[in-house]
């Protein structure tokens, strides 16, 4: 019952615009599913849904990221734009970019969740990218070569 309460939860709030707990209860109600307020919070916390401003400028829930993809679009083209040279020392990657621009570039490979990327370091047109290898470093390198492409 817990998993379909939840998976019909993702459903509302993937479909409707839904504010406040009140008003996803209302829903599932609607759908068949009764619930209480201390349930409806559990189900909020374990699904990891966070509050959103949507375009008319209220909250709404959404799944964590539900918002990144038109963000991480936007820090591609900015990267794509910015990047002037990369290359790997070992586990470190090493990105030259125009001045002023770094930090755009590590926010745009921070908000692609790079498998391997330990961090990354923004100086004014340099960053410093740390890997968990030396693989995961040359592996960088070609996914930002194709970003660039």
């Amino acid at each position: 019952m817990k998993a379909q309460r939840q998976q019909k939860i993702l459903e509302i709030i993937e479909n409707e615009n839904i504010e406040t707990q009140e008003d996803l209860a209302e829903r599932l109600k609607h759908y068949g599913f009764s619930s209480t307020q201390a349930t409806m919070s559990r189900d909020i916390k374990e699904l990891r849904l966070v509050k959103v401003l949507d375009a008319s400028g209220v909250y709404r829930y959404a799944m964590p990221g539900a918002q990144e993809g038109a963000f991480s679009n936007r820090l591609r083209a900015i990267f794509r734009e910015s990047v002037t040279t990369c290359e790997a020392a070992r586990n470190i990657v090493v990105i030259k970019t125009l001045p002023g621009l770094a930090s755009a570039a590590c926010s745009a490979l921070d908000s692609m969740r790079i498998d391997g990327l330990a961090g990354t370091l923004a100086g004014d047109d340099t960053a410093f990218l740390v890997l968990k290898s030396d693989e995961a470093a040359e592996g960088l390198i070609l996914k930002i070569q194709e970003i660039l492409r």
